[in-house]
């Protein structure tokens, strides 16, 4: 892919929208099923179907920068520990002791090269390997390669970490994610500097991921934030499989004009933003003063979700008051995300629990959301003849 050549492409569609008031759009209405967003039976099936057989981006390169580096997390109910072995390689496995069920270590990040589970003093090396076990002679024998953690499927790939939480599951990342990878490996990730998360909570997970998909909401829900950078309703779309780069032009993108068309893939945050999502639960919006990537994680129950906002900087802060400046501007974006976006979506949710409506409505200018709702009742459904035609 020539990504030079591709961006030039969308900023040029870009520029043709604002010139003559148009943008992306979709054959068509669609309409989606308001149950599809508050039906028990349909989110275990996409918990099922979607997120435990589909990687899943649960860490970055950059968290774990160390062999000996973990991270322990709540994935969707699963206890998931992530690990960096002396080889360098990434693992993943389940934070579950296998004598009798315990966590091996608490949620969080560090640096060990074994856990000892907090209950009985199981020691595991950081690859899952059972190394020990306590008191042993009085135990009893026991296999200790059939008792070491249980693996997930797990793949390193453009300073992401992917997971499939289903044992065993066939897991092919690069694969998965097409030409999506290249956009990836082009924002450089593994170089980044992690600032840290937040957390947030919101209303169903495709409530919540509906809003990352398109800009028809600007003028409305982010008047004096988002809208005073970008126009609303102006928007280019490409597909890489069921993921997105969507382009969003800022209202001095027609500037753009006086500079040579061969660098304005140079130009990314100065005159247009893309937002790049990863199928079915990762946002990403690289700004010039940091990254934000958010990490949808449906439940406990079909009307909520826990978002994690991850937030990485291009270097790490110099001095004080760029530490300052950074806590600054990641608290501004939570802030949007979170009181722009997800209040608002939980009023959705409300509403939609009411029975008010039986349909959701996408216009022809929200072709992000027809698609990824496509792709849901795709991977639902397991029809090949289902697969949404690939689009932008």
């Amino acid at each position: 892919m020539d990504l030079v050549q591709d961006y030039a492409d969308a900023v040029e569609t870009m520029l043709d929208h604002l010139e003559h008031g148009t943008t992306d759009q979709a054959p068509d209405v669609m309409r989606v099923p308001a149950r599809s967003y508050t039906d028990p039976d349909q989110w275990s099936r996409e918990m099922d179907r979607i997120f435990m057989r589909l990687p899943l981006m649960l860490a970055l390169s950059i968290e774990l920068p160390n062999p000996g580096d973990y991270k322990a997390m709540d994935v969707m109910g699963k206890p998931v520990l992530i690990t960096r072995t002396k080889d360098g390689k990434a693992h993943a496995m389940l934070n579950v002791c296998t004598h009798r069920g315990a966590h091996v270590v608490n949620d969080g990040k560090g640096h060990c090269s074994r856990f000892s589970c907090i209950y009985h003093g199981w020691t595991f090396n950081n690859d899952g390997s059972l190394l020990g076990v306590a008191d042993r002679a009085k135990f009893g024998d026991i296999d200790k390669v059939a008792h070491g953690l249980t693996k997930l499927p797990c793949e390193e790939v453009a300073g992401m970490i992917f997971v499939v939480l289903t044992p065993g599951h066939p897991i092919d990342v690069r694969g998965f994610l097409g030409g999506m990878v290249a956009e990836l490996e082009h924002c450089d990730f593994a170089n980044w500097h992690f600032h840290g998360a937040k957390e947030i909570f919101g209303a169903n997970w495709k409530v919540a991921y509906d809003g990352y998909l398109e800009g028809y909401h600007f003028a409305a829900a982010h008047a004096n934030t988002v809208a005073t950078r970008s126009p609303s309703n102006v928007m280019t779309f490409e597909a890489f499989g069921p993921h997105l780069r969507i382009g969003f032009p800022q209202h001095k993108l027609p500037q753009l004009r006086q500079v040579p068309r061969d660098d304005w893939a140079a130009h990314e945050n100065d005159g247009y933003d893309f937002v790049r999502t990863l199928f079915p639960n990762v946002s990403i919006f690289v700004a010039p003063e940091m990254c934000q990537i958010a990490q949808l994680l449906p439940g406990p129950t079909p009307d909520k979700n826990r978002t994690i906002l991850n937030y990485l900087s291009r270097k790490p802060p110099a001095t004080d008051q760029e530490q300052v400046d950074l806590d600054t501007i990641t608290q501004f974006f939570r802030d949007v995300v979170n009181d722009e976006d997800y209040l608002l979506g939980l009023s959705v949710q409300r509403g939609l629990e009411s029975g008010a409506l039986k349909h959701v409505v996408f216009g022809r200018n929200e072709p992000g959301n027809q698609y990824f709702h496509r792709w849901i009742d795709y991977y639902l459904s397991d029809d090949p003849a289902l697969m949404p035609p690939r689009f932008g």
